[in-house]
């Protein structure tokens, strides 16, 4: 069993593996993807009766939105001098 700075050691060593052996870019272009198609897939679920060009709309908007919410955050937290937990 691993005490708690042990814990945390092992996720740097982790973290720290995976990003040496890719890029950001590919990162950020997978994470993107899949929280787009997590929005299109909570829009079907919601308005499952609506058309694939619709619920696709709408998945795009509610993903804007989701980032405009961060941006705002981020925002925030910088004129605040703090950080972004608030």
């Amino acid at each position: 069993m691993l005490i708690p700075e042990q814990r945390i050691l092992r996720a740097k060593i982790a973290a720290n593996t995976r990003w040496a052996g890719e890029t950001g870019k590919a990162n950020a272009q997978r994470t993107q993807a899949g929280l787009k198609a997590r929005f299109i897939r909570e829009a079907r679920q919601q308005f499952p009766d609506l058309s694939g060009a619709e619920i696709e709309r709408r998945g795009e908007s509610a993903y804007r939105a989701h980032m405009q919410r961060l941006a705002l955050k981020s925002s925030k937290a910088r004129a605040q001098g703090g950080d972004l937990a608030s």
